[in-house]
């Protein structure tokens, strides 16, 4: 019987690990506001997940087909979007508690610099942006922004990896 691979928990941790150190740069040195900022990770998500589609499948001597190389990259980022969601409720709310607050200021600073809205509008704003800085909105934005940019991730490593026949059993070293 094959062995099921679990090695993309740890390409999972890595990419994560990799993720909350670019955020926790952004967060102390004040960049987390900054319009090219907010895509660094993605950017590192997605090419990293594209990396270890690639070397998965030059890795496997059973065949290499599409599916297989993007059920592997999705499986990681499925444990990315997963230990994303815990660092995110850790870092709103014990490493940068002050966050959610810079948010909401953020937000009012927006709304009013935009112009034509009344102070009421820009209150109904803010409260709404409040009610999406809470646990489960958190960690709900959280989990499908990083499953979604890491599928993209996922099919782009499976478009990529070049595609192969099975090695047949008698070419394969036994052990």
């Amino acid at each position: 019987m094959k062995k099921k691979s679990t090695d993309y928990i740890g390409k999972g941790l890595i990419i994560s690990l990799l993720l909350m150190v670019i955020d926790l740069i952004g967060g102390f040195a004040h960049l987390r506001f900054e319009s090219w900022f907010k895509w660094i990770s993605t950017i590192v998500l997605i090419t990293m997940l594209i990396y270890f589609c690639i070397q998965y499948g030059k890795a496997q001597t059973d065949g290499v087909t599409f599916g297989k190389v993007f059920g592997y990259g999705f499986k990681i980022a499925l444990v990315v979007s997963i230990l994303m969601v815990v660092y995110s409720l850790i870092s709103f709310y014990l490493i940068f508690p002050e966050f959610v607050d810079q948010v909401l200021l953020k937000t009012r600073s927006d709304l009013e610099a935009k112009g034509g809205l009344s102070e009421e509008q820009i209150d109904q704003g803010v409260n709404m942006t409040k009610k999406f800085m809470q646990p489960i909105p958190i960690a709900l934005i959280t989990f499908l922004a990083e499953l979604f940019f890491g599928t993209i991730g996922a099919l782009l490593g499976g478009a990529f990896t070049k595609k192969g026949e099975p090695v047949p059993t008698i070419f394969q070293d036994n052990p």
